[in-house]
């Protein structure tokens, strides 16, 4: 199966890929491209993910709807297709860029096929420096980290650990004097691990979807941006359900039936973004 191929030396790569250090020659495309009026961000972050880290994903890509954004990952398991997944619900462009060939019969993993056709339906695309029918090994996902890290304006860390593969990705988007953005997390998960390790050396935090457009340059419409700051999750709509009345925070884990950790978590997202607010662990709604 023959793609349309893009040429380096044609001035046919997007902008942000004309820039990285050693840049593929060609690179093989499904789909349709990110239109220049669009602002790409990509989203990376641990393959076993959280409830904390599907929350995160869930409120601060549904907060960019109807913004001129465009979400890139890599399509893998975990953060990669969540993002992919919920830039659909919301609407918004979005491009994967896989570790293999963008032939059906080597498209990885194989269980995001579905997820890959669903891109493509949608007006997103797949991209990839590989010839269609390469096999994705462990050594392609790091070429195709540089991918991910170069192409877009600023890259958004969605939990890691500190030995997980997607700090590579964070490393090479310094590398690259893009924009670095982190979401903090708990100091007793080891999956903010990573995450932390690069605010300490001056990754910008992130808290809300305003944060990311602020570091965009997109200028937000407050009458829109406040409406979609309260669209909620099943999880926050669920602990905000259980604040009729002030409650102390043990009160509300056991209700809600959270690990501990979890829910921590969720509630200093929650008071972050002015949802609820809490005094000595007693949490009221903000509403």
């Amino acid at each position: 199966m023959d793609f349309p191929i893009l040429e380096l030396m044609a001035g046919e790569f997007p902008s942000g890929l004309r820039e990285i250090p050693q840049p593929p020659k060609s690179l093989n495309y499904r789909g349709l491209l990110p239109s220049t009026d669009l602002t790409l961000l990509s989203i990376v972050g641990s393959r076993k993910y959280t409830t904390y880290g599907k929350q995160v994903v869930d409120d601060l890509v549904s907060g960019l709807a109807g913004y001129p954004i465009g979400i890139v990952s890599g399509m893998a398991l975990g953060i990669d297709s969540l993002a992919h997944e919920t830039a659909l619900i919301n609407n918004l462009y979005t491009l994967a860029i896989p570790g293999g060939g963008l032939s059906d019969r080597r498209l990885y993993p194989a269980t995001h096929k579905k997820l890959a056709f669903r891109i493509l339906e949608a007006g997103g695309g797949l991209l990839s420096e590989f010839d269609p029918d390469f096999q994705a090994t462990r050594y392609s996902f790091v070429q195709r980290n540089r991918l991910v890290a170069g192409i877009s304006m600023a890259t958004l860390l969605i939990e890691a650990g500190d030995k997980s593969g997607t700090l590579i990705t964070a490393r090479m988007v310094a590398d690259y004097n893009r924009e670095l953005l982190v979401v903090p997390g708990s100091i007793f998960s080891s999956n903010s691990k990573g995450v932390h390790q690069f605010l300490k050396l001056g990754a910008t935090p992130v808290t809300s979807s305003k944060d990311i457009l602020d570091v965009l340059h997109i200028e937000t419409n407050l009458k829109d941006s406040s409406q979609l700051s309260l669209i909620l999750s099943p999880v926050e709509t669920l602990i905000l359900s259980h604040l009729a009345e002030p409650t102390h925070k043990d009160d509300l884990i056991r209700k809600i039936n959270l690990p501990t950790n979890e829910a921590s978590q969720i509630l200093m997202l929650m008071e972050l973004q002015g949802h609820v607010k809490s005094e000595q662990n007693i949490y009221r709604t903000n509403l």
